[in-house]
Formats: C-alpha cells, structure tokens, sequence
C-alpha cells in the first residue's frame, strides 16, 4: 500500500510504502474484539476487597445463650446479617482477572487495526517529528499545520479538531513527550510498544518515515 508522506508544516513531500503483511491484513473483528477485551481485563488492578466474617473484628464469644431469652439464636456478631458483621459474596483481592492471548493472535489483531487506520485515510505518516524545545505551542503547531493533510472529501476545518490522536515514536524523545502530555485527546507512544487497545481508543495515528522499518522488525519477526 502507497501512502502520501508528510513533512511537519502539512506540505506532501512524496510517498511511502506500506508493508502488505502489516498494512493489508483483512479484518477479523471477533479476534480485535478477543485482543482487546484480554487487554483492558490484564489492566485490572483487583485491589478491591471486602472482608468476610473470619476477618472482621469481634465475635470471641456467642452473643447470648441458645434457649430461653425469646430472641433468635446467634453464634456470633461477626455474621453478615449482624451490623458490622462479615459480608457476603463481596469483591475479593484473590480474583484473577488476567486472560492470555498467544503472541501470534495479538500480533494479527495489531496488524488488522493499523490496516484499518489506513484504509480508512487515519494514519498520517510524516517524513519525521523533530522539536526544539518541550514547549507544547510548538507541538500544537505542528497538529495545526496538519490540518491541512487531507484524504480526498474531508473538511480541512474538522479533520483533527476534536479528535485523539496517538503519535508513534521511533524511540524515546523526551521533548515531544513532554510537549504532548498537556494537549487534551494526544498521547505518544513507542512504535514498539503499539497494542490493541491504545489504536482503537485514539482515532488517528501519525508515524514518522522510519517507525515502518522498526514496525517490520519488531512485529514480523517470528511471525
């Protein structure tokens, strides 16, 4: 697949090649779907915790004897129907909400998302990404200029306005990262770390040239 290339003020300096076995993967939404929820389930922290009757203080002895005061009968304050009691069928802290999905599933899942950012004119390649300075109004002159990089049938005035926007980075560059961070709906990201779940929550995503070569490297290997 041939894309237009990008330089940083929103001119068309030329085109590049897209790598079919990444960039051309026919959708499968069940497995994106099976990816995606594995993703978000493995973020989970389960720290949420209630205790049970054998952790809440109190309950040494039976409240009152078995027979004769006219009262139900209780063995201990610690039950869940007693206030401050146990309580019953709560979250615990012991439940695993971790789900494993083989590498060469998440792989594929990855590749037909970015083919989908790309057939769908949402993947915006650039020649590179280069600042000067952490200052984020250079940063957001630059998702200002490109505005103007266009698909065909797009309003220039709505093409980014509004919308997320994930970069992927080459490597770590600490002076976009830090210009990025305060500008709403962006997040940077390193190309090798690229997921699932990251590509379907940001609607755009803009590569500089030489993310491709790492995409290649780092993903079809052993695949």
């Amino acid at each position: 697949m041939k894309v237009d290339t990008y330089n940083q003020n929103g001119k068309k300096i030329g085109h590049t090649l897209l790598p079919e076995d990444i960039f051309e993967v026919k959708m499968n939404q069940d497995l994106v779907h099976q990816v995606m929820v594995s993703q978000r389930a493995n973020k989970r922290q389960g720290t949420a915790h209630a205790k049970d009757r054998s952790e809440v203080s109190g309950g040494g002895r039976k409240p009152w004897r078995q027979k004769g005061t006219g009262r139900a009968r209780h063995g201990s304050i610690r039950s869940p129907i007693w206030k401050g009691g146990g309580v019953t069928f709560g979250p615990r802290k012991e439940k695993v909400y971790k789900k494993t999905i083989p590498k060469k599933m998440r792989r594929k899942a990855l590749f037909m998302v970015l083919s989908a950012k790309a057939k769908d004119n949402m993947l915006l390649v650039l020649d590179k990404i280069k600042i000067e300075e952490a200052k984020t109004k250079m940063m957001t002159q630059i998702i200002e200029n490109l505005k103007t990089c266009l698909p065909a049938g797009r309003e220039k005035i709505k093409y980014f306005e509004g919308k997320s926007i994930l970069i992927a980075l080459a490597q770590m560059d600490k002076d976009i990262i830090l210009a990025s961070r305060n500008i709403p709906k962006i997040k940077t990201i390193q190309v090798k770390d690229l997921n699932v779940l990251d590509l379907l929550n940001y609607k755009y995503l803009i590569m500089p040239k030489e993310t491709i070569e790492i995409l290649k490297t780092t993903f079809l290997k052993n695949f």
